[in-house]
């Protein structure tokens, strides 16, 4: 099929929300491309269609875990490193980063293998699906360890911009949930390998009583296990249980990455947009993610506080205040993240991506006649033609 297409995209999960995996020729599927193929000690080889969920499952069965996870157990492996999918905590990188290996199949029907420290290595793992189909992934793996899930409520925003660093260097894995005109944080979602007394506070948040959903008024029976409950890191890290269905889809995503010492002045610039955002929102998340070294990574090279939002279903309101949201954080060098929605011209890309010209010469080395891109690699990689309809 590769070799007879004239154009040709991979789709995962078909969890981004940007055009990223859109196509006007062939799509190819890969979720059938699922299997595990060889569990090491300290490597995993599976298929690029796996998803996290699944794949955490088998680790288990052998002692063994990936370092971090997404808040969906439900994403693929190919489709998230891809994009520069990540999960939270200021020692925790990228997914992509604990990648080791690939194999790419090109436009001409030939594999590539690609191993970590490989000359083309860096620029090749966020490849947007834009090199050739990537078929497997092998994953640095550990030693399973164990995790309680505590969640805190009503953190003051007098804390956050105070103490936004420590806050998020306080656990293993800690996320922020606002809808940014509250009196504080709503909640304060802490990942730990250590029992907590069920009376603590946190920075001045007090403990939830009872098990909560990210989103108000949401059912929590979807969310993974809290109130201190001990459990394997699968099954903790995640925000949500891969057996439910996390949200009914009728939503919009956007995410935006700064450097972590801009990170408090970040929250107070997104603070004077609240009531302009809080209409258009069910909840927006903060969290802290390790510098690694990918090229299209939204964390290369600087450790990062990413800012994720979803949206309501109102797409024409949404893509109104994306431009809003994008200028009171151009200051601090904001790169959007490639699966979610944006506003930003090929220009701006260009400017906060420093390796976006290396990664448009290696997609000319390798796919030559352009089978594998699509009109969002076109503008945001190449500068060609106009922004997209949604974009």
């Amino acid at each position: 099929m590769i070799v007879g297409a004239e154009s040709l995209r991979p789709l995962g999960t078909r969890h981004s929300f940007s055009l990223v995996g859109d196509s006007a020729g062939a799509l190819l599927s890969t979720e059938h491309l699922n299997q595990i193929v060889e569990i090491g000690e300290a490597t995993v080889t599976v298929e690029a269609g796996i998803r996290y969920g699944e794949l955490s499952g088998a680790l288990h069965d052998r002692d063994l875990a990936v370092a971090n996870l997404a808040s969906l157990p439900h994403i693929s492996v190919g489709g998230a490193i891809a994009t520069g999918t990540h999960g939270s905590g200021v020692g925790n990188q990228s997914l992509a980063a604990a990648v080791s290996a690939i194999d790419v199949v090109g436009a001409d029907g030939s594999i590539r293998l690609l191993r970590r420290g490989d000359h083309d290595f860096d620029g090749a793992v966020v490849g947007l699906g834009a090199l050739g189909l990537v078929t497997r992934v092998s994953l640095d793996v550990v030693a399973e360890f164990e995790l309680r899930q505590y969640v805190f409520e009503e953190l003051p925003w007098s804390a956050v911009e105070t103490h936004l660093d420590a806050i998020l260097a306080a656990s293993y894995s800690i996320s922020l949930f606002t809808t940014w005109t509250d009196l504080g944080v709503a909640q304060v979602w802490l990942k730990t390998k250590d029992q907590l007394d069920s009376q603590s506070s946190f920075f001045g948040a007090t403990a939830a009583r009872q098990p909560r959903n990210p989103v108000s008024g949401a059912p929590w029976e979807n969310s993974t296990e809290q109130l201190g409950a001990p459990g394997p890191s699968a099954e903790r890290l995640p925000h949500f249980r891969l057996a439910f269905t996390p949200s009914s889809g009728a939503e919009l995503q956007s995410e935006y990455v700064v450097a972590r010492e801009h990170g408090a002045a970040a929250v107070r610039e997104l603070r004077r947009l609240g009531e302009v955002m809080t209409p258009l929102l069910l909840v927006s998340e903060i969290r802290a993610v390790a510098a690694d070294t990918l090229w299209l990574s939204p964390f290369y090279e600087q450790d990062s506080i990413a800012f994720h939002f979803t949206w309501k279903p109102r797409a024409h309101k949404v893509l109104a205040v994306l431009p809003r949201i994008e200028g009171a954080l151009a200051p601090f060098g904001v790169r959007p993240h490639w699966g979610k929605l944006f506003a930003s011209s090929p220009q701006e890309l260009e400017a906060v991506y420093p390796k976006l010209p290396a990664f448009r010469q290696l997609l000319r080395r390798y796919d030559s006649s352009g089978k594998f891109r699509n009109a969002f690699i076109s503008r945001y990689v190449f500068g060609e033609g106009r922004a997209q309809s949604g974009m």
